[in-house]
């Protein structure tokens, strides 16, 4: 039998159905999707330090082979220093912006949910007196 004859052909039942089966999509693939990212992250950090890593052994490797001195002087180690101290420094304020940045659109959400409930109630009751109006028409 045809399954779509057994279903309502009401309007409002069928928007009704099929948003909850979207919405129901939707959150059972954001687990997946919150996972991911800070997978991907731990990712992208671990092939950097790869990188680097190689990098500065690689370096390190070729100076002894050639008999190269690795001592510097001391204004050289300050200045990496305060290279990796500042770039700590942005990483801090980065991630202090990413999380102040999200407590905005959180907060608009939750106003405009009850934003949207207060006036689907307003309209509701707008609805029930427009009606009342007509059943009163209707009965004189």
């Amino acid at each position: 039998m045809d399954k779509s004859s057994n279903e309502s052909k009401d309007i409002f039942d069928v928007s009704n159905k099929n948003i909850k089966r979207f919405f129901n999509e939707i959150e059972k693939s954001s687990p997946k999707y919150r996972q991911s990212i800070p997978k991907l992250q731990q990712d992208y950090i671990d092939a950097w330090k790869t990188v680097i890593n190689s990098a500065i052994s690689l370096e390190q490797e070729y100076v002894i082979k050639i008999g190269c001195k690795t001592e510097v002087p001391e204004s050289v180690l300050r200045t990496i220093r305060d290279i990796t101290d500042i770039s700590l420094q942005a990483y801090t304020q980065q991630n202090k912006i990413s999380a102040d940045t999200s407590k905005t659109p959180k907060q608009a959400f939750e106003t405009f949910n009850q934003n949207t409930k207060s006036f689907a109630t307003l309209n509701k009751e707008i609805m029930g007196y427009i009606m009342s109006v007509f059943e009163q028409k209707l009965n004189t």
